[in-house]
């Protein structure tokens, strides 16, 4: 029985992920991350499309915000598994900052 349940757990039936990690140039020319998101991979045969809210970490005070763009390092995750899970994130101070499309072609 517990070998069932842990199968029915809705981590083993997502599927494999794709985590999106974007960076770009700041006002100084820095590489900064520009957002993060995350899309399923659909196991169905065929032409699918794909658009993935994308998101950044933000400073959580006025003074780490003003550090933070002083310097040019701005917060990142350091770990993938923070997008692609999610667990914990609710805690951490996102700002939405846009989409991006995908294609699959899957066979």
């Amino acid at each position: 029985q517990p070998w069932c349940q842990t199968l029915s757990h809705p981590r083993f039936l997502a599927g494999p992920q794709i985590v999106l990690s974007v960076y770009g140039p700041d006002f100084f020319g820095h590489d900064v991350v520009r957002g993060y998101g995350a899309v399923h991979v659909p196991f169905v045969p065929g032409r699918h499309k794909r658009t993935i809210a994308m998101f950044v970490p933000e400073s959580t005070s006025r003074l780490q915000q003003f550090t933070s763009w002083f310097t040019g390092r701005r917060p990142e995750f350091t770990d993938p598994k923070v997008v692609a899970q999610g667990e914990g994130r609710e805690v951490t101070r996102v700002r939405s900052q846009g989409f991006v499309t995908i294609s699959f072609n899957v066979m």
